[in-house]
């Protein structure tokens, strides 16, 4: 039942628990789908959260019945990529911009509070100042501690990239066609470590221009569908296996839709009931 209520959220842009909750004791679609019952949130979110890798199997099983069906004409690989927007914690993703804001608020912070220690020594002495005291330590320290944890994550990032390798040319300033080549000193060439399989991948496309229009009319689709579906939001749950369990709702909610369109909503579940 909880499952058939994931896939009657995930089909109609209802992926909250919360939400769920709320439509299983009003729209009458969802009395009749869960038989009148109105399980909690709670009920509702668990069954998601603990419940991933029978989710992912029903979501396989959909496209294994796809194939009985004989709806793949024939064996088809694109490959596309696309961006979701996901639930982290804001300490825990940086980017070089928000790293340098941060490690400069922090500075900041550090030296307003070593001010603060200056004129408190300046002071006679009090157990009320000596708590002061001990507070603005403590602070300091923290602060300190997490500037050495962004300059160990900085220091990460810069190795996290893609590894380029750059050729200079020795000889640019004795060449007659130095002109046409680059107004520098000298030309100096980028190569990415996989720069082969890039231009691997363009020959193959120059050969084939209608490739592209082809991935765009079998791939694109499902993508701009899910979002559309999973709305301006973001996933909803956190950790990459519970990511996995949403994006394999809204894959299975993609592909039913997409056999109810072409085969109706009866012979698809005489087929499942087969």
């Amino acid at each position: 039942m909880l499952l058939k209520l994931y896939i009657y959220g995930y089909l109609n842009r209802v992926q909250s628990s919360r939400r769920l909750e709320r439509e299983a004791g009003r729209n009458v679609e969802v009395m009749w789908l869960t038989g009148r019952l109105v399980p909690d949130h709670k009920t509702i979110a668990d069954f998601r959260k603990d419940n991933g890798s029978g989710i992912r199997k029903v979501c396989t099983r959909v496209v294994e019945l796809c194939r009985s069906l004989g709806l793949p004409a024939h064996a088809s690989v694109a490959i596309d990529g696309s961006k979701f927007k996901a639930v982290n914690n804001r300490d825990r993703n940086f980017t070089t911009a928000k790293m340098k804001r941060r490690q400069a608020q922090i500075e900041e912070s550090i030296t307003r509070y070593l001010h603060q220690l200056d004129s408190a020594d300046r002071q006679d002495p009090s157990p009320a100042l000596a708590k002061r005291v001990s507070r603005l330590e403590e602070k300091i320290g923290k602060l300190k501690d997490e500037m050495a944890r962004l300059e160990a994550l900085d220091a990460e990032r810069q190795t996290d990239g893609i590894d380029l390798r750059r050729y200079a040319a020795k000889e640019c300033g004795n060449c007659m066609l130095k002109t046409r080549c680059t107004t520098s000193t000298r030309h100096v060439v980028t190569r990415w470590e996989h720069e082969h399989l890039a231009e691997e991948v363009q020959r193959r496309l120059d050969e084939n221009p209608q490739a592209m229009r082809q991935r765009r009319e079998t791939v694109e689709h499902p993508f701009g569908t899910i979002k559309m579906r999973l709305g301006a939001t973001h996933f909803l749950m956190k950790r990459l296996k519970n990511v996995r369990t949403e994006m394999a709702l809204s894959v299975l909610a993609y592909n039913l839709t997409r056999v109810m369109t072409i085969l109706g909503p009866r012979q698809l579940l005489q087929a499942m009931r087969a």
